[in-house]
């Protein structure tokens, strides 16, 4: 991956701390802070603004070009200190947040892990072409034979239907540095934020697993910039993939009939386990997109704690 130089410095962490604010129920909460001290770098001549679309509790955010985080950290009696970066999917051209990803986040928090949801850069998008792309579907015909996801040929794990465009390949490099970013974020305030620097990972979803596996591949990123362990829920590598001796543990879980993306996961996992590296992959007969928390929650848990990410009692 190609390494842009000079980017802005991050938000000092008192100004994090400044904003904690601790539910009824022991939960700390920073609520949206930028993530740069500044306009993010390489995006400076972005124009487009910023759009929020919520339908049935989902919300859809467009024209992401100032990347954004919230905290949600356990009480200190219940923090594990693990912690992760939570990284929404969408395609890198809308990041889907809302109800769902906010179960997953309670789950983690829950289970004493300290959760930076993060608003990374995407594509961006006229008015126009947002009006075509936010318009209701139309019906479908229930004659219609059920919908499927495509394939196609995965090459050293790189599942991008799009590899080689041009404005892709560049927002999928912001997008990771954008992770970078969040990931010195939180070894920065590690102390303060009771978060064990050697126990900070990250999770994505559909694209946002492809932006995780970014912070994973980039062998010349600094040590902080760097997870220590990789979640990606139906999440492929968007780049190639190669592993090596000593990588971080992944777990990863799609459903069965995701197409290109569960071909993409099922060869990362083969790269990491021909290379006798640390990785374990859940693959669920379930209909599109039905995938939650509950089903595939404590596998990841139980997972978390046979590699000693969470700590159980007594640790």
């Amino acid at each position: 991956m190609i390494r842009r130089k000079g980017g802005r410095k991050l938000l000092a962490g008192s100004v994090a701390l400044a904003a904690l604010l601790w539910s009824a129920q022991g939960v700390a909460h920073v609520e949206r802070q930028p993530l740069y001290d500044g306009p993010a770098p390489g995006s400076e001549s972005w124009e487009h603004e910023r759009v929020a679309i919520e339908r049935d509790g989902a919300v859809s955010v467009y024209n992401t070009r100032q990347p954004v985080y919230e905290l949600l950290l356990p009480r200190p009696d219940r923090a594990s200190g693990a912690a992760l970066v939570m990284l929404p999917g969408g395609g890198l051209r809308v990041l889907g947040t809302g109800a769902a990803l906010q179960d997953e986040i309670d789950a983690l928090v829950r289970e004493g892990v300290g959760v930076l949801m993060l608003e990374y850069r995407t594509l961006q998008f006229s008015p126009a072409e947002l009006e075509w792309m936010t318009a209701p579907p139309p019906p479908r015909d229930p004659a219609d034979p059920p919908a499927r996801f495509p394939r196609m040929e995965i090459v050293n794990g790189n599942a991008n239907p799009a590899a080689g465009t041009i404005a892709m390949t560049d927002v999928l490099e912001l997008a990771t540095q954008d992770a970078q970013a969040a990931l010195r974020l939180l070894h920065a305030n590690a102390a303060e934020w009771n978060i064990d620097p050697d126990r900070i990972g990250v999770m994505g979803t559909s694209a946002g697993g492809g932006v995780a596996f970014g912070t994973l591949l980039d062998r010349q990123a600094a040590a902080d910039e760097r997870p220590d362990f990789l979640v990606s829920i139906f999440g492929p590598s968007l780049q190639d993939v190669a592993t090596w001796e000593g990588a971080p543990p992944l777990f990863m879980a799609v459903e069965a009939e995701h197409g290109a993306v569960t071909d993409g996961l099922i060869e990362v996992f083969r790269i990491w386990n021909a290379a006798y590296q640390p990785a374990e992959l859940h693959i669920y007969d379930v209909p599109n997109f039905t995938m939650t928390e509950k089903l595939w929650g404590p596998p990841l848990f139980d997972w978390m704690r046979s590699r000693g990410i969470l700590r159980v009692t007594g640790d």
